[in-house]
């Protein structure tokens, strides 16, 4: 399925990949959220997309599946080695910022932080 001209125009190869025209906003992008189950309304307000342009993504998407979800695997594993690069270079500095103590006047508000991550964890 080849898309009208004007739907073709609306999605670019830019330096970051598959874009929507006129914006910084990959396909990834969109896809993060559209494979989470958001609905369209949300995600077209989430990136600030008119309707013409989240319909061409969507319409490129879908004619273009094998080649799009290629593309965003690997956009998934380069953001998934990213992660995993800075964290092992911020490992000492996270650790020791962890490590200090509280602010003085913050003592509550952060005893709250940590019953409400208890009571989160023992849920799961």
């Amino acid at each position: 399925m080849t898309l009208p001209l004007s739907k073709q125009a609306m999605i670019i190869r830019t330096e970051r990949g598959l874009t929507i025209a006129g914006t910084r906003i990959t396909l990834y992008d969109v896809m993060d959220y559209v494979t989470a189950g958001y609905p369209l309304k949300f995600i077209r307000g989430l990136f600030d997309l008119t309707e013409e342009q989240i319909n061409a993504a969507l319409a490129y998407i879908e004619a273009n599946p094998s080649e799009v979800e290629t593309e965003y695997q690997q956009v998934l594993k380069e953001a998934e080695e990213l992660r995993q690069y800075y964290e092992e270079q911020n490992r000492e500095l996270i650790a020791k910022i962890a490590a200090q103590p509280p602010k003085p006047g913050t003592e509550a508000a952060w005893e709250k932080l940590r019953a409400a991550k208890a009571k989160r964890e023992s849920r799961v």
